[in-house]
């Protein structure tokens, strides 16, 4: 049993006569390797968990893409979960992930900082977490962002730019520190360029269509309504731009609007619309970067990485209201 382990395994105390013998009977036999036996003798599996709120969103799956580019190169394979923003399968996915002996566990959690204490018992596990896109403050543990403050203030400056004056702002969770960057980054702007705060205009929806054209109803019906929106998500946004197109308004001449993700659909609707770019294939690559390294050095208490990428506007015709030139 020890020389076919050995032979298996490539082990380089077995000839390569015994090694093709054994090999070839274990094919012959259509014999499989018990991979979690393995991994819990070895204690590497050389699988990864990714856990992220929704697989299909392009951002999403651009991130999955990077760490895969990443990691599969260096043997690992990706277990890719996804929570639909509930915060009670993402403890039960994250678990289940831990029971099979995953190497690592790369996240975009749905919880928010005041309720870290949920996920404080899991994260103590010795399995690497790395959060990235939405994190949380752990001191021990290493992430991969972008700089969402900058990206929301970038967002309502090319807005004041454009001549707008009247800046509206769709947020989702202001729990979740990137949301609450991004409001703070837009208020900024708003007071660095002597445009005061109108609360009326700061507006929390969920992340979809539908939220989108009803947020966008309830501004337009205001006594002196926006002249832009500036969205933390280019969904809600979407739903937006559906509805002021309903009431014949014209997009960028008579109202401009930003959106915050750079889906794929934003580059082809009619206008096309400007977006923060998040960089998701290059923040996948660093979260898996960040993991690899965590692995080499994980026995010299080498401390937790905090990478945050730059937030790039992408500007197109939805706010380009003013040529230059």
């Amino acid at each position: 049993a020890a020389t076919v382990s050995r032979a298996l395994n490539d082990n380089p105390r077995i000839s390569k006569k015994t090694r093709d013998l054994v090999v070839t009977t274990a094919a012959r036999l259509n014999y499989k390797q018990n991979r979690l036996a393995l991994a819990l003798k070895s204690g590497k599996s050389k699988n990864v968990g990714v856990v992220v709120p929704f697989i299909n969103r392009n951002f999403f799956s651009s991130v999955i893409r990077g760490i895969e580019d990443e990691l599969y190169p260096k043997g690992y394979h990706v277990i890719i979960s996804q929570t639909h923003e509930d915060r009670d399968r993402e403890l039960k996915i994250i678990q289940n992930l831990l029971d099979a002996q995953v190497e690592g566990i790369l996240i975009s959690t749905c919880f928010a900082n005041n309720e870290k204490e949920k996920l404080e018992p899991l994260l103590k596990k010795s399995t690497p977490f790395i959060f990235f896109d939405r994190s949380l403050n752990f001191a021990n543990i290493s992430s991969a962002t972008i700089d969402d403050y900058q990206g929301g203030y970038d967002a309502t400056k090319h807005l004041i730019d454009q001549d707008c004056k009247r800046i509206a702002h769709f947020y989702v969770d202001q729990q979740i520190e990137l949301y609450k960057n991004r409001l703070q980054g837009y208020k900024d702007a708003l007071l660095h360029n002597g445009i005061e705060i109108n609360e009326e205009y700061i507006i929390a929806l969920k992340s979809n269509v539908e939220a989108g054209k009803e947020a966008a109803e309830k501004l337009m019906q205001l006594k002196i309504p926006p002249d832009a929106i500036f969205s933390s998500t280019d969904y809600a946004l979407l739903g937006a731009i559906k509805h002021l197109q309903k009431l014949a308004i014209k997009i960028p001449d008579d109202f401009c609007v930003v959106g915050f993700s750079n889906e794929s659909f934003t580059q082809y609707l009619d206008p096309s619309i400007s977006s923060v770019d998040q960089s998701p294939v290059e923040m996948g690559k660093m979260a898996a970067k960040v993991f690899l390294e965590q692995r080499i050095n994980e026995q010299s208490g080498k401390p937790h990485t905090n990478v945050v990428l730059p937030a790039k506007l992408i500007v197109r015709k939805s706010s380009t209201k003013l040529q230059k030139g």
